[in-house]
This record gives structure tokens, C-alpha cells and sequence, in this order.
């Protein structure tokens, strides 16, 4: 079919799962002919028109009504909301693929842990923005290392005295200047991976292709019960708010369904043959 194609791997490593986890670390990663994983066009079309409807939905929501809220208060919900799913996708994501790895014959499992990589890259990466920020903001309120350490170190060098202060000086100074490079950075890089988490589901379909299917629509309810129990952002009709409000849901509900049916129908991929069962 066109825009459809199967891709398989050609590895035959053995193994436990363990070994081959931190095999994929220190070889390049490829698809092992137990681990189909299908390109599917029209799947990829499907998604990303749901995505950009989704997104001119919500610009469409927020320009044609007033907020319920200030602008301060509107942001700050959005990042909420971004940090939830975030949290949710990794709960899932680790969920999903405990049961995965679990529930499958040795063969699959040793597969699927080799796979772990970029999972787990996605999610370091995630964490790495806010870690950096909190240690930029920690070191600049002087709460990680202060003049004083910093005079005491050296001091105990080259002995007390202007090169000991001179040293501390210059040392202090270009770590506040690269921790003020670091959180002017890390906010937008922050915002950027979480979207971007967000948007390839942490990268679990580089585990198996049934996973992102099966955890976006506990992401989407997830927020949906969050706005309900928040509030709405906008003040809108109701019945425009709550059209808005379920039909996100729904219809990222519709498309996982129809993704898996996809998949079952025109590839034989299912979670049963996706566990080697």
C-alpha cells in the first residue's frame, strides 16, 4: 500500500534483558526481526491533522472570548497543564512498559528492554532543563557555594591573602554569569522538551507501536478532569465550552482506536502479538 511500509531489523544478539539493555547503550540501535515496526502514512497524517486542528481550536477559543482569568493566571494554568501531562505520560509510559516487559515471552522482552534507550533519553532530557534551572537559581542566591568557600579553598592553597580573594572573586563571577546564561536558557529549553515529550509520548513507540496509541487517551482525560475540576479558561457559551472541552478528548479517543484497529487490520500487529503470545 502506498505510504505504508514494514521495517525490520536483522539483529540475532542473545541474551537476557538486562544485557541486552545496556547493550543498546554501546551499539547503534536497530529493529530486531522480533519487533516489527510498521510507517504507516496515513497514520502519521492522521495525527498530525489532529494535532494542528487541536492547536487552531485552542487559538481560535482563547482570540474569540475573553479569559475567565488574567493573562498571569492563564499562563500559569497552561504550564500546570504541560507539567501534569508530562507527569502523566511518565507514570503511564512507565506503567505501560513495566506491564510490556512483564507480560511478554523472553525473546519480546529482551527486544522491548533494548529499546528502552530512547524512552529514557526522552525523559533525561525532559528532567535536565529544571534541573539546571534550580541549580542556576540555587547558585545565585549563593545557597550552593558562597564567596566565603570559595575564599576558604583557595586560601588553603595558596595561603590567605589578595591572590586567595582575587581567585574567589573571579571564580564566583563567572559562575553567576554562566548560572545567568543557564536560566535564561533553561526556561525556554524547558518548555520546549515538555511540549516536544508531550507531542512523541515520551518516544515509548520506539518500544512497541501500540504504546502511544494506549496512553493518549489517558493524557487527554487526564487534563480534561484537570480544566473540569479548575475551571474553564475562557468565558465562553457553555455550549460552546464544553464542546471545546470534550471534543479534545473524544477525539484523540476516536483516532487511538482507530489507530489500533489500523494496525490490527492491515499489519496483524496487536498487543497479543505484541507481547509474542
Amino acid at each position: 500500500m502506498s505510504g505504508t511500509r514494514a521495517v525490520f531489523g536483522s539483529r540475532t544478539d542473545s541474551g537476557g534483558a538486562v544485557k541486552a539493555f545496556f547493550r543498546s547503550w554501546t551499539v547503534e540501535f536497530e529493529y530486531s526481526p522480533m519487533a516489527e515496526h510498521v510507517e504507516d502514512g496515513l497514520i502519521t497524517w492522521m495525527q498530525r491533522a489532529r494535532t494542528v486542528l487541536g492547536l487552531v481550536a485552542a487559538v481560535w477559543l482563547v482570540v474569540a472570548y475573553p479569559l475567565s482569568s488574567g493573562g498571569e493566571e492563564f499562563v500559569l494554568g497552561k504550564l500546570v497543564e504541560l507539567g501534569l501531562a508530562c507527569a502523566v505520560l511518565a507514570l503511564g509510559s512507565l506503567i505501560g512498559i513495566t506491564v510490556f516487559l512483564v507480560a511478554s515471552t523472553p525473546d519480546r522482552r529482551r527486544d522491548f528492554a533494548e529499546r528502552l534507550r530512547r524512552p529514557i533519553s526522552a525523559a533525561l532530557l525532559l528532567v535536565s532543563g529544571p534541573l539546571a534551572l534550580w541549580l542556576s537559581i540555587t547558585t545565585l542566591k549563593g545557597e550552593l557555594i558562597s564567596g566565603g568557600d570559595l575564599k576558604g579553598f583557595f586560601s588553603a592553597i595558596t595561603g590567605p591573602g589578595f591572590i586567595s580573594s582575587a581567585l574567589a572573586f573571579v571564580v564566583l563571577a563567572v559562575g553567576w554569569i554562566a548560572a545567568v546564561i543557564v536560566v535564561i536558557c533553561s526556561v525556554p529549553y524547558t518548555l520546549v522538551s515538555c511540549y516536544a515529550c508531550v507531542f512523541t509520548c515520551l518516544r515509548v513507540a520506539d518500544v512497541h507501536q501500540l504504546l502511544p496509541a494506549l496512553l493518549s487517551p489517558l493524557l487527554v482525560w487526564s487534563l480534561f478532569a484537570f480544566q473540569v475540576f479548575n475551571g474553564p479558561d475562557v468565558a465562553a457559551p457553555p455550549e460552546v465550552l464544553y464542546t471545546f472541552m470534550i471534543g479534545g478528548p473524544l477525539s484523540v479517543t476516536a483516532l487511538s482506536v482507530w489507530e489500533v484497529r489500523r494496525l490490527r487490520g492491515r499489519h496483524g500487529i496487536t498487543l497479543r502479538t505484541a507481547l509474542g503470545r
